[in-house]
């Protein structure tokens, strides 16, 4: 008797292996157009308003026709929170963190410090088991980040800690605003919606930096609200949360880990920005241990 798994849980299977590894893809094209971005005079100011604008504008209709109700569920306060974690100070910081360094202290700094928070926040607030093997990954991920900390004090100072610590400041953010849609049970969605409407707050920045957007021009602007707007906002949350369902969670946790090697392949192929000897041994060092905390 064929003891093999059925067709549909193959197929289903293969689906979310393909949705994981798009929603990694999404988020590292994020990274690399965000130091396109920069590199090339756009100011964080733009870039992030790019990543929230469109899509805020995009949903306040739906939002309206449910009459704002979702606001009203979550509440004020709670729905602000997460704007403010997972909106547009969380942009900030990572676009201004690219003015500073490299593609790659961005591609491994953001999501290891966003894995560690996770770590922490879920066992003090949320009270989830903490394993050994987990405790084992977060200091793994802790050596990979000291060589990269160490490059960036040797070789680039002040400017390069500062930097990374942006990135730092970043990956907290995330981790703050992950854990708060778990401890309220907001949907992926849901949240997505609310973060992208309360951040058109951020709208009169224009006011200040419409002549860097025109600067720019056309083609520059047009690929950051594809990539910021489109693909690394809703379209990755989008196929992450459909790996999750596909996968289960223990299994879809782990494709955030492909985003570090992900960022530094297209930002060669894209930028021509190869990664340094210490960027490529944090590499291997962060993914190993992100390996090991993300797996039960």
């Amino acid at each position: 008797m064929d003891s093999s798994p059925p067709r549909a849980v193959k197929h289903a299977a293969a689906w979310g292996v393909l949705c994981g590894a798009g929603a990694a893809l999404c988020w590292a094209l994020g990274f690399v157009a965000a130091r396109q971005g920069v590199t090339t005079g756009l100011s964080p100011f733009v870039i992030a308003l790019h990543r929230f604008v469109w899509p805020g504008l995009a949903l306040v209709p739906a939002v309206a026709a449910h009459e704002f109700r979702d606001l009203r569920v979550i509440g004020g306060r709670r729905a602000i929170a997460l704007a403010l974690t997972g909106g547009l100070p969380l942009a900030l910081f990572s676009y201004f963190g690219y003015v500073l360094v490299p593609l790659g202290h961005g591609a491994l700094i953001q999501p290891s410090c966003a894995a560690l928070g996770g770590l922490l926040l879920a066992r003090f607030l949320l009270k989830e088991p903490l394993p050994s093997r987990r405790i084992v990954g977060a200091v793994t991920i802790l050596a990979g980040l000291g060589v990269i900390g160490a490059e960036a004090l040797t070789t680039m100072g002040a400017s390069g800690i500062l930097g990374d610590l942006l990135f730092v400041a970043a990956g907290a953010c995330f981790a703050i605003f992950g854990v708060l849609l778990r401890l309220w049970l907001v949907p992926p969605m849901r949240a997505v919606a609310i973060t992208s409407v309360l951040s058109l707050a951020g709208l009169p920045m224009l006011l200040f930096c419409f002549d860097n957007m025109v600067a720019a021009g056309f083609y520059e602007n047009l690929l950051q609200a594809a990539v910021q707007g489109v693909l690394a906002g809703a379209g990755a949350i989008y196929l992450f949360t459909r790996a999750v369902e596909l996968l289960g969670a223990s299994r879809a946790v782990l494709f955030p880990s492909l985003v570090p090697p992900f960022t530094l392949l297209i930002g060669y192929i894209a930028l021509g920005e190869a990664p340094s000897v210490s960027q490529l041994i944090g590499l291997v060092i962060v993914v190993f241990g992100f390996r090991l905390t993300q797996r039960n």
